[in-house]
């Protein structure tokens, strides 16, 4: 998952207010398998939302693709994995609030466990000590928090270069970045610039992981759009219910396409070369 910084809190806002207009104006099909669709895919915004896919897909083979590809081609594997786990240990504070916030005891110690285990141990978390020492990682979002409180997720939505979202889970990025006070800290010490930085080594970094997965979705989708809102959904289901079962079933989740935290190697005669998705 992007974590936001200031610099896209007024985006967002922008976003779910343009939203709530417009869902206001939407109307029901009148056919009877068009509204069935329609109640399916809680997505009353989908031709704003479709187009706002588009740009972000556009944005993604003409800039963070490429950029994506470079940095595997440049930065090492294992300073790629310090990187990632940098990052994700910038993220510790905002997990251990909202997992107290959720009533997630055992989850909140866990990650104050590897928060302080990695910055003593891990030389400021970039080396995963915590996990060598079997104690394991969880991520929290407000989002998710509000969902454990009973909010729901209301319409689907799709915002500018943060991708599928939630009217609910665009308050939660919000709040997030609000009260995150490691993205106060870099705000105040090296402004707009250092906030940034973060949020495009992150972008670059999540890219790089899932270059091989991302491509081979685009080619075997028949509509990668509805595709990446079905995926979304079932990951965030998944998240909310942090990997538990759901009440009544007992056979697993269903396959998630997770593109949270991989980092698969290409052999070199699949590693792209240039902005164009690998041949099947």
């Amino acid at each position: 998952m992007i974590r936001i910084d200031s610099i896209e809190r007024s985006a967002i806002l922008m976003a779910l207010i343009a939203a709530m207009l417009l869902g206001g104006c939407a109307t029901r099909p009148s056919d009877p398998d068009d509204r069935a669709y329609y109640l399916e895919s809680n997505d009353p915004l989908e031709p704003m939302n479709r187009a706002i896919f588009q740009f972000n897909e556009a944005a993604d083979k003409v800039v963070l693709r490429p950029a994506a590809i470079g940095y595997r081609t440049v930065v090492p594997k294992g300073v790629r994995v310090g990187i990632r786990n940098f990052l994700d240990h910038l993220s510790s504070p905002i997990t251990i609030l909202n997992a107290l916030l959720q009533g997630e005891g055992e989850r909140a110690r866990d990650s104050f466990g590897r928060f302080l285990t990695n910055t003593i141990l891990g030389l400021g978390g970039f080396i995963d000590v915590a996990t060598d020492a079997s104690i394991p990682k969880h991520y929290e979002d407000f989002g998710q928090t509000l969902a454990v409180w009973g909010v729901d997720s209301g319409p689907y939505l799709v915002l500018p270069l943060l991708g599928s979202s939630s009217f609910r889970d665009g308050i939660g990025y919000g709040v997030d970045s609000f009260v995150d006070p490691v993205g106060r800290y870099i705000r105040d010490e090296y402004g707009l610039e250092g906030a940034g930085v973060r949020y495009a080594v992150d972008a670059i970094d999540w890219r790089a992981s899932n270059l091989q997965t991302i491509d081979e979705l685009r080619q075997s989708s028949l509509d990668f759009y509805a595709t990446v809102r079905s995926a979304y959904r079932q990951r965030r289901a998944h998240e909310i219910r942090n990997g538990r079962e759901p009440e009544g079933e007992s056979t697993g989740t269903p396959g998630i396409i997770d593109f949270d935290n991989m980092d698969m190697e290409l052999p070199p005669e699949e590693a792209p070369t240039d902005g164009k998705p690998n041949a099947p």
